[in-house]
């Protein structure tokens, strides 16, 4: 087929050129108008969800007495804008919401993005080194089980990563308290500190790192031992799940042509499978990998709650107890804002791991 093109007639300006946006700015502008419109839905729904739940802060955080009491009732639904009229409070939400303001929280007394400020961080303290274990973990095992399919080992590593997924979090988290602090009393039993220690000066909000950065370096070291049994129990949690994904990848590349060339070849084993088989079978590794991240910021309610560990899971079961709707809509923003975000840097990855999959 050949191409045509239509020359400008004799005295006629050619037309100008629009000029064309790059392919990377069109789709970070797209995700970010799908990522305003997805928090925007997310307010609506958590916000209608709140008011089915019968009671309102009201009764979820004044004593027997006071609740005896008409005007503290009153007065407290008259200070926390309760009684309003729904679509006026939501709209009063919204109003702030665009100038920054996340609310006050009913509980804590303090501006929603303090409290966020102060609690995010004491969470990726535990999901940050717990999905880095997991990824070297789940990648290694779950690529020696494709490897050795059908064997022996690869029996192992299936039931093995099946019972993980099988264990509730907070059974796991009981039995690991037993075991290391109760019976052989080498681990603390929660907290992020020992109480001979002062929290550390406050810089990054991760206590381990804030006592480095300090010189503290015994506080330090008494962080990272608070640190070990709830990073173990997300890691075995988290590993289980991408050991599968892993496997499952692998296998379908090991069974690819290009593969069984290269073994033809007489490539060396350890070749294939760094170059070819890791490379190829990243791919998907890499999208659940991110959904796990984004799972573990969210959904360690359970563990922090047994560690007595004072993260955003503990700060969700508490506002989500208590009906306070403006911490509930901060942390459910502020999760769904990690999914987005995680999500996006997951797409970007796949033209970096992949060539052949390009933005377009």
């Amino acid at each position: 087929m050949t191409a045509t093109t239509i020359e400008p007639a004799a005295g006629e300006q050619p037309a100008a050129r629009r000029p064309r946006v790059p392919t990377l700015v069109r789709f970070l502008a797209k995700r970010i108008a799908i990522t305003i419109g997805l928090l925007w839905g997310v307010t609506v729904v958590t916000f209608a969800l709140v008011h089915v739940v019968p009671g309102d802060a009201a009764t979820a955080n004044l004593s027997e007495q006071a609740l005896n009491d008409p005007a503290v009732v009153a007065a407290y639904r008259a200070k926390w804008g309760l009684d309003q009229p729904i679509w006026l409070q939501y709209l009063h939400y919204l109003q702030n919401l665009l100038h920054g303001d996340l609310g006050t929280s009913q509980q804590t007394g303090r501006p929603v993005l303090t409290d966020l400020v102060q609690y995010v961080p004491a969470t990726l303290e535990l999901a940050v080194p717990s999905m880095i274990l997991a990824l070297v973990i789940g990648t290694a095992v779950g690529m020696l089980a494709a490897v050795r399919h059908g064997r022996a080992s690869d029996q192992v590593v299936r039931v093995g990563s099946l019972l993980g997924l099988s264990t509730p979090p907070f059974w796991l988290s009981l039995v690991v308290l037993y075991l290391f602090f109760y019976l052989l009393g080498v681990s603390p039993s929660g907290g992020r500190l020992s109480p001979q220690f002062a929290p550390p000066p406050s810089v990054t909000g991760m206590y381990t790192v804030d006592a480095a950065l300090a010189g503290q370096w015994a506080a330090a070291w008494d962080a990272v031992q608070h640190l070990v049994l709830p990073v173990l129990v997300l890691t075995c949690l988290t590993v289980a799940t991408l050991i599968r994904f892993v496997r499952s990848a692998m296998l379908e590349v090991l069974q690819q042509d290009y593969i069984r060339a290269a073994y033809a070849k007489g490539l060396p084993t350890r070749t294939v499978l760094g170059r070819h088989l890791l490379r190829a079978g990243l791919v998907p590794v890499i999208t659940v990998s991110g959904l796990a991240f984004a799972s573990l910021l969210s959904g360690t309610v359970l563990v922090e709650n047994i560690f007595g560990w004072p993260g955003l899971g503990q700060y969700a079961f508490r506002s989500a107890t208590g009906l306070d709707l403006p911490s509930i809509l901060g942390v459910s923003l502020f999760v769904a804002l990690v999914y987005t975000v995680v999500n996006l840097l997951v797409d970007l990855l796949y033209g970096l791991i992949d060539p052949r999959i390009r933005l377009s």
